[in-house]
């Protein structure tokens, strides 16, 4: 399994989450030697934890936190001018996770002042749209390299829920966004991929701050009994499918479907 993605360039947003963290511990153990791995996050301290873990996982791993915004035009040049380029590189790996709930106490009756939306859509849309673009650009088509972009997806991007109203219609505008990549850029490979319900740190604001009392109970009765698969079983898929390649270009695909 070791060395199974080959040398490969990782760009991991919103590295700070638990999920993510586990899957960048996962996906080291993937990486041939020389790869080099990208952890984005606001969260420095955090980023810094994480980097440690992986020297300990795989020391011949180059590891780079990067804690700036990539929602605004400075963030992302700043990334492109830090950004390692391994030698004889055979995967670009761009997986996006940065991103917000939005707030979860409103019905869509009660966005009435444009300003709260612009702010969600220009964080949790432009900026992966826009970082994609950037990414893809530095590293054009050649013989021998595999570009991947993976959009951590959510079941909210097909199924509606109250009180959602941002989460749910960013979540599917990045699904359809994908989409349309994998049209464009048939050298490029695209993935939606949706965890389970996973035990995220969002959950207890979820609780606490939504309206919908059914949904309220069920998630405080999610964390009371730990009914959710571990970060890990999640994480795993995902590289399993990344390593088979063989889903549809554009695909989404959840942890539950067979």
């Amino acid at each position: 399994m070791e060395g199974s993605l080959g040398r490969t360039l990782g760009i991991l947003t919103g590295a700070s989450r638990a999920f993510n963290r586990s899957l960048a511990l996962l996906l080291a153990q993937r990486l041939a030697s020389g790869s080099a791995l990208v952890i984005n996050s606001r969260n420095y301290g955090t980023l810094r934890t994480l980097s440690k873990e992986l020297g300990k996982v795989r020391q011949d791993l180059q590891v780079l936190c990067v804690s700036i915004d990539l929602g605004c035009e400075a963030g992302m040049k700043q990334l492109l001018e830090v950004m390692p380029r391994p030698p004889d590189l055979q995967r670009l790996l761009l997986i996006h996770d940065a991103g917000t709930l939005g707030d979860v106490s409103k019905k869509i009756v009660d966005f009435t002042d444009p300003a709260d939306v612009s702010g969600y859509w220009a964080l949790n849309m432009t900026s992966p749209l826009c970082l994609t673009a950037r990414i893809l650009g530095a590293f054009p088509p050649s013989p021998g390299l595999k570009r991947t972009v993976v959009n951590i997806s959510s079941l909210c991007a097909v199924k509606p829920s109250k009180l959602w109203s941002l989460y749910c219609t960013g979540k599917a505008a990045r699904n359809m966004m994908f989409r349309v990549l994998a049209e464009e850029e048939p050298s490029v490979r695209v993935l939606s991929y949706a965890p389970g319900p996973l035990d995220i740190e969002m959950n207890p604001e979820l609780a606490q701050k939504t309206k919908d009392l059914e949904k309220s109970q069920t998630l405080s009765k999610l964390r009371t009994c730990r009914s959710q698969v571990d970060w890990s079983v999640y994480a795993q898929k995902l590289l399993d499918l990344l390593e088979e390649d063989t889903f549809e270009s554009g695909a989404h695909i959840d942890f539950f479907d067979e």
